[in-house]
């Protein structure tokens, strides 16, 4: 999924072999300890041939290979979850500086000498839109609340699953921008074909969005999500309320994300087991409650760090100037 993401900004991809190993089963565990020295010797190759001056490294196990092919490089480790994960605390102990989200994930990690609280990077095309001329470019009405529905490139089946079961309900009192995935992307068509003509015009799919992403961000009124590291930089930035669906098969990672986001008065989390029959029952409360929603907004943009990815370029810059001193 990222190398077409990042073919797709003009950027150069090459792949590191990787394989996780915490919660690993003593049958995957020699197969994925021979990935992890795979990974090593490609990460070699890469520092070798493209010799990098300084690292910033984020994510998963991909870049414990990395990691350990570069330890004489000063390095910066982003953790954009509120909770690390093991690959990421391992990762930290050998960072130069760590960047965090926010100042929750501090305690969570071993203490550095270097800890900066950034935000989560966010795209600087995604603030160029705004809301009228967002609803504009969907054909959507002004007049109608809109909910904006997303899983990721690859979407996520039981969101979809929920919308779809209860489309005709949901649009009664508003209009949903649903993108759903390449996936169940195929489907979208037999569904749109079984509404009524009344409805069909307020519902609005697409199996992805690039560029236009942050246009669906500024037209909706609330949006029904998974709690990737994501929506801590892009909701906030928006002030968009959400309903969060914690992924539940990624470990805490998500559900840690949705509780820092609901504790603050963001957003709302339900359980994947049941959005299918409590999704239409909380967007009519949260539409039909003017005061809350506000709220929630306005608690989203006091969340908000539009400059975290200017903060993480600089403290890279100062890793750099640190390593020329040692030079």
């Amino acid at each position: 999924m990222e190398a077409s993401l990042v073919e797709r900004a003009g950027v150069r991809f090459v792949s590191v072999p990787a394989a996780g190993l915490h919660g690993v089963g003593l049958r995957a565990l020699p197969g994925n300890l021979r990935q992890l020295a795979r990974g090593v010797a490609a990460a070699r190759r890469i520092v070798r041939d493209y010799r990098p001056q300084a690292l910033l490294l984020t994510g998963g196990y991909v870049g414990v290979p990395v990691m350990l092919a570069a330890r004489r490089i000063p390095k910066l480790v982003y953790v954009p979850d509120i909770e690390p994960g093991q690959a990421l605390r391992l990762m930290a102990r050998f960072a130069d500086c760590l960047a965090v989200t926010a100042e929750e994930t501090i305690s969570r990690l071993p203490r550095r000498r270097r800890v900066c609280v950034t935000g989560y990077p966010t795209r600087s095309d995604l603030r160029r839109a705004e809301r009228e001329q967002a609803r504009r470019h969907f054909n959507l009405d002004s007049a109608l609340p809109v909910v904006l529905v997303f899983g990721g490139s690859k979407g996520a089946r039981s969101l979809n699953e929920a919308v779809w079961g209860s489309l005709a309900d949901l649009l009664a009192g508003a209009q949903v921008v649903h993108i759903t995935g390449s996936l169940d992307w195929p489907r979208t068509e037999q569904v749109q074909q079984q509404l009524a003509p009344a409805l069909a015009p307020r519902y609005h799919p697409f199996a992805y969005l690039h560029d236009e992403m942050g246009m669906a961000l500024a037209a909706a009124d609330l949006a029904v999500a998974r709690a990737g590291a994501a929506t801590l930089g892009e909701l906030p930035l928006f002030g968009l309320p959400g309903i969060l669906v914690p992924y539940p098969h990624a470990w805490r990672y998500q559900k840690v994300n949705a509780e820092y986001l609901e504790t603050r008065g963001g957003a709302v989390r339900l359980e994947d087991g049941e959005i299918a029959a409590r999704l239409v029952p909380v967007v009519r409360q949260l539409l039909a409650d003017p005061q809350r929603l506000n709220g929630m907004r306005q608690a989203m943009r006091r969340m908000a760090r539009p400059q975290a990815a200017a903060e993480i370029a600089a403290e890279v810059e100062q890793l750099l100037g640190e390593g020329a001193g040692r030079g």
